[in-house]
């Protein structure tokens, strides 16, 4: 089985080179067409799902990045070229997600497309990281100087055991400069809700809750990104005696 790498921010997206740059150019990256943020766990089951090949370690689905680590992981016979599929066969056996422009803390997951894609791998036993960049103030990501920072969380965290139906969750900080390294902290999700502010428009109701602003959980996963350390959460789908 091969190292396949998805998001939600679209197969073009520059968070998904930078991640399979952080792992050393390997990597089968399987991503949707399109930008999907905040899809959830979304599934597509009344339509045929189209695949395009772009090169021959990249195919585009018109799917949800849950549809892009279901079948990776189950059809990836199918939707290879078959020089494509002799070429992964002696990669790893791990789903990774991201890197998502924005960051996916404590209550996100549930809406979030590129933790979900991870969530789905960990229903059938494969393990898994989402791993997003927190954005401060709109300001650009460096995504050059978030290789090293990445390469050095992601080996990290992938030389530690897992059980099934656990899965990692990687917040990576927004600090003027990444030298030197921010802090790699292991911490639990964040259980505060989101800001609801929302103001009253012309066309309806416009979001206007500010991320940065809301409730903090001390030493939980909000805490410690904002705070300008990489956040590292586990999340569990079940208890270990589940077969």
């Amino acid at each position: 089985m091969p190292l396949i790498l998805t998001n939600d921010d679209g197969v073009d997206a520059p968070g998904i080179w930078a991640l399979r740059q952080a792992l050393g150019n390997r990597g089968l990256v399987i991503a949707p067409m399109d930008h999907l943020s905040g899809c959830s766990h979304q599934l597509t089951g009344g339509r045929p799902i189209r695949v395009e090949r772009r090169d021959r370690h990249t195919y585009a689905l018109d799917g949800t990045p849950a549809d892009c680590a279901r079948m990776g992981l189950h059809h990836r016979n199918t939707i290879l070229h078959p020089e494509d599929l002799a070429a992964t066969d002696d990669e790893m056996t791990w789903v990774i997600s991201g890197i998502n422009a924005g960051a996916n803390l404590g209550v996100d997951t549930y809406s979030s497309g590129t933790v979900a894609a991870v969530r789905e791998a960990a229903f059938y036993r494969v393990p898994g990281i989402a791993i997003s960049h927190y954005i401060h103030r709109r300001r650009p990501i460096d995504w050059e100087a978030v290789v090293p920072l990445a390469a050095k969380v992601l080996d990290k965290v992938m030389s530690l055991p897992i059980e099934p139906g656990v899965f990692w969750n990687i917040n990576l900080p927004h600090p003027e400069s990444y030298e030197p390294e921010p802090e790699i902290v292991f911490c639990p999700l964040c259980t505060q809700p989101m800001p609801v502010e929302y103001v009253l428009e012309e066309e309806g109701f416009r979001y206007a809750g500010v991320f940065g602003d809301r409730l903090r959980d001390s030493n939980a996963d909000v805490d410690v990104c904002l705070s300008g350390k990489v956040a590292v959460s586990t999340i569990r789908l079940w208890h270990s005696e589940t077969p």
